[in-house]
């Protein structure tokens, strides 16, 4: 499975391969020794499927609190959606940042959002259906979000703000200048 790492190194897009013939494709979509050979050891315990009817659609930024934070391996199986991490390591060079990567079916890639990070995406066409396999179990009492338009992360998300569709909750999200501590940086030890 080819990788590569972004700009906050952390968050790594992988791009699994599809063999296809007349019938259609075949594609290994995780395997745990190529991802633990890129990040290290891992262990998912749920996958979730999200649906979204319309483009313009935000979901996020969403992550759980230690002891119970999340990582996530998102990939898209209809449509295409602006997948974004933003870091929330306070003391990492990269803190306040964030990385995004357009993911769809037809591209076929997928983005690892480590924990210590936000989540979100936007919905770049209607119909889209987003899996993800989480590294710990949903905690409603450990969630928490940010705000998708805090100008401090200047998010230029594919959809003009005021036509962005959210949840009532996610739009009453904190900026991240509100926003309590939750994660510490450690220099991370990146295998490859």
């Amino acid at each position: 499975m080819e990788y590569r790492r972004l700009r906050i190194p952390e968050v790594v897009v992988f791009a699994p391969k599809r063999i296809a013939d007349a019938r259609g494709f075949f594609s290994e979509t995780f395997r745990q020794s190529a991802f633990a050979a890129v990040l290290g050891p891992s262990t998912f315990v749920q996958d979730n499927h999200s649906y979204s009817r319309d483009a313009g659609v935000i979901r996020g930024l969403h992550f759980q609190r230690p002891p119970r934070a999340q990582g996530k391996l998102v990939r898209v199986v209809r449509g295409a959606i602006f997948d974004v991490a933003v870091d929330l390591r306070v003391g990492s060079p990269t803190y306040g940042q964030h990385v995004g990567a357009m993911l769809s079916a037809q591209n076929w890639l997928q983005l690892w959002i480590p924990p210590g990070f936000a989540h979100g995406f936007c919905v770049v066409e209607p119909d889209t259906e987003v899996i993800y396999k989480a590294s710990d179990y949903y905690s409603p009492a450990d969630e928490l979000g940010l705000a998708f338009d805090d100008p401090a992360l200047a998010i230029d998300w594919p959809v003009r703000l005021e036509a962005a569709r959210l949840s009532d909750r996610d739009r009453r999200h904190p900026k991240l200048a509100e926003l309590a501590p939750c994660f510490r940086f450690a220099e991370p030890a990146l295998p490859a």
